[in-house]
């Protein structure tokens, strides 16, 4: 035997390997129990499965609401034209509708839409989300699933006091919390119209495996926040996700008239399949069908298909579409 060979089956030798696959044997466990806690980690919680119904009425939701807007006028820190909407004809109407907005945006995202939905009378209420629409603009990355749900809980029920009748228009991750309305207040939503709603990422931009890992390490604040290019936190989108994550989708709920929703072709955020999918789920626990309607690539409009400005002049036409799905006279 050469002293090579000898030096290479050395009792040193064969110690220092047995070490060394032992330490990465224990690394790979160390990963494999990590990815499991992660997976594992539970979502739910008490606060994201429970609504708290109120009765307003009409004179107490309309100085509930002029209350908002004038705490918000007052305050240097929420852009003027950020501020909550509300439209009043001066009396309960038949119907009343509550538009929530998407993340990082706030009320102005409506301000075509809205006007449509008192034109045709209406009463109108359009809330600014909580850390949204205001100078601080990482103030939403502060964002909690717990204060979402709770301000989409109070903005029904102040909507309850504006209209005889009352449903429930989210964009994005607005369109997360009028699901999340849909689901767990049946006794109010009666209209439900979700414009791409954020449900899970486009996997261009998180591949399905990465999702609950990503809402678990950022949600809970286990790792520090990242922010995007676009200016989204990780952390924010977490807390949307994990409320989508938190739906139970065979409630029924038996005043459910219309469910409907809306996506583009240009849209590269959402998981489109997911957006269909979802509402279809809760329109059959309904006995409902529901209406899809996709806007076309050629029209040129991405992730945000109701505000004015991104519309390339269709804002009237996409309004009266958006107002018929609402309404359930359109089919697709």
């Amino acid at each position: 035997m050469s002293l090579e060979v000898a030096q290479q089956n050395s009792p040193a030798r064969r110690t220092a390997l047995g070490r060394i696959g032992i330490t990465l044997s224990a690394l790979l466990a160390l990963v494999l129990l990590a990815v499991a806690v992660l997976y594992a980690w539970p979502l739910g919680g008490s606060d994201l499965q429970r609504a708290t119904p109120k009765t307003f009425t009409f004179d107490a939701a309309v100085g509930q609401a002029q209350q908002v807007v004038a705490a918000e006028t007052a305050d240097p820190a929420v852009r003027p034209e950020c501020r909550s909407v509300v439209m009043s004809h001066g009396a309960k109407t038949t119907k009343a509708v509550l538009l929530l907005h998407g993340y990082t945006d706030c009320p102005k995202q409506y301000a075509s839409l809205a006007k449509r939905y008192f034109d045709e009378g209406y009463n109108v209420w359009v809330p600014r989300a909580p850390r949204h629409g205001v100078t601080d603009e990482l103030a939403h990355a502060k964002l909690e699933a717990g204060e979402l749900v709770s301000y989409a809980d109070d903005a029904l029920n102040l909507a309850t006091g504006l209209g005889d009748e009352v449903g429930v228009v989210g964009i994005s991750g607005g369109g997360v919390l009028a699901t999340w309305l849909a689901d767990r207040r049946p006794d109010a939503v009666r209209h439900l119209l979700l414009l791409s709603p954020f449900y899970k990422p486009n996997s261009a931009q998180a591949p399905g495996f990465v999702v609950k890992p990503t809402i678990v390490l950022f949600g809970f604040h286990l790792l520090p926040d990242k922010v995007n290019s676009a200016g989204f936190s990780f952390a924010a989108l977490s807390q949307y996700l994990r409320i989508a994550r938190n739906l139970d989708l065979d409630h029924r709920n038996p005043q459910l008239a219309s469910v409907a929703v809306v996506t583009s072709a240009n849209d590269d955020f959402i998981d489109r399949q997911e957006a269909v999918a979802v509402p279809r789920r809760l329109a059959t626990s309904s006995n409902r069908t529901l209406v899809v309607h996709e806007l076309p690539a050629e029209l040129g409009i991405g992730h945000d298909v109701v505000e004015p400005d991104g519309l390339g002049g269709r804002a009237d036409e996409l309004d009266g579409i958006y107002f018929d799905l609402y309404e359930g006279t359109r089919k697709g």
